[in-house]
């Protein structure tokens, strides 16, 4: 660690922002989505002779391309980092992205959906390097630190998710500069990426210092799921884990669709509301989160925090359209129980298993995550064509779903003879 002691800083400020790009990415599409189907749009993407439906499908299979990459690749470029060093993974990966932000904008301006999809593919595949930014924290952490070190990945999470809607909105609203337009936000995400990597090449340090015999298991990700759903502890969380998540996901894939066609918001609204929603997330890691940690056990916390951000969805659901200030009353709210959730749900996860595996589930956490946004987003766009409203409703009732299932599989007194979790009492 003493190598490390004096660019301990520099360091994690690389990975901060490598990781704050990768989410950036991802927000910067939230606002520009309606404007690639939605009628009367300029920028619409989906041939003349195709139905507003139609739309709705691809658009579910466009966002769940990311996130099924991600969950096949993260873990190879996890494995790969032990080999060959973090910092050549993490500059490769980096690269990869800038590449296809660039090839997002470009089919974005040539209406060439293959196109779209090979790069979202190839993002999801190069943006798994969350698993390398993590080793890194990893190597040059001491057992006092780690825990704060690895609370600027959420940290960076949360920052991504504020200025990714809204530099997305921003950047791609014409009103604002006539040459703005829905390429303009990935060709900025663009040379971002080209100064992170810069960065890691310049100023990044190799933290490995022993390096590993590559053993390559390009099935990793499928182990994952299956031990997700098998080994004990896990499989008392997990089912809950992925409903949840997947519950949001209906939420958020067409979410920015409601907002523009119902609500009749424009892309820089979009950006504002959702960059507001983030804000509130961050407000209430901060005070709320931080505030009860410790203090109530992580159980308690999920069999009413599930249910409470399910029904801030089903708020959501049944605003009326000519009433779109009730929807400003809804983030304070679903903040603090998503914040809840997600916070609590790593930290039980830790819990039900043994100490020497805490990486490995967390990586397990991480593939039912990215699991939980692929399928979902498909089934969303299906939905979607019944009433654009509808994923929400149904987000809601899978979440609400998983809520229970949480109450009937977790048993505090079992996951205590398990791992011999921190608990004190039932």
């Amino acid at each position: 660690m003493d190598k490390y002691k004096k660019s301990n800083s520099t360091i994690l400020s690389i990975i901060f922002f490598t990781i704050f790009i990768d989410l950036l990415g991802v927000g910067v599409l939230i606002p520009v989505f309606p404007l690639l189907i939605l009628p009367g749009s300029a920028f619409k993407v989906t041939p003349d002779y195709w139905s507003v439906t139609q739309g709705y499908i691809l658009l579910g299979y466009l966002a769940a391309s990311y996130p099924f990459a991600q969950f096949v690749f993260a873990p190879i470029l996890g494995q790969l980092a032990d080999p060959y060093g973090r910092k050549k993974i993490l500059a490769f990966s980096i690269f990869g992205t800038a590449i296809t932000y660039v090839l997002f904008a470009i089919g974005i301006v040539t209406k060439n959906i293959p196109l779209m999809f090979f790069a979202r593919i190839v993002d999801g595949c190069t943006g798994g390097n969350i698993s390398v930014a993590q080793a890194v924290i990893a190597d040059i952490s001491s057992p006092k630190n780690r825990a704060k070190n690895f609370g600027l990945v959420g940290m960076s999470f949360g920052l991504g998710f504020i200025l990714g809607p809204f530099i997305g909105g921003k950047l791609s609203d014409s009103t604002i500069f006539t040459w703005f337009n829905p390429a303009t936000p990935f060709y900025f995400a663009a040379i971002l990426s080209g100064l992170n990597m810069i960065s890691v090449l310049k100023f990044l340090p190799e933290t490995l210092t022993i390096k590993k015999t590559l053993r390559l298991s390009v099935t990793r990700p499928f182990h994952n799921i299956i031990k997700a759903f098998s080994c004990t502890g896990l499989r008392n969380v997990m089912p809950s884990t992925f409903l949840f998540n997947g519950g949001f996901t209906f939420f958020s894939t067409f979410f920015a669709l409601v907002l523009a066609g119902t609500y009749r918001f424009s892309q820089g609204q979009i950006g504002n509301y959702f960059a507001y929603v983030g804000i509130m997330i961050v407000f209430a890691q901060v005070l709320i989160v931080r505030r009860i940690s410790g203090k109530v056990h992580d159980y308690k916390i999920l069999r009413f925090s599930m249910f409470g951000t399910a029904s801030c969805l089903l708020f959501y659901y049944f605003v009326p359209g000519d009433h779109p200030q009730l929807i400003y009353i809804v983030p304070p709210f679903m903040a603090t129980f998503n914040a809840l959730t997600y916070s609590f749900n790593a930290a039980l996860v830790t819990r039900v298993t043994p100490a020497h595996i805490h990486g490995e589930s967390l990586g397990i956490n991480s593939s039912v995550m990215a699991l939980a946004q692929t399928i979902p987003a498909v089934i969303s766009g299906y939905v979607a064509t019944i009433n654009p409203h509808l994923p929400i409703f149904v987000g809601s009732g899978v979440m609400v779903l998983g809520g229970i299932l949480f109450w009937v599989l977790f048993k505090p007194r079992a996951a205590i003879n398990s791992s011999k979790p921190t608990y004190t009492k039932n």
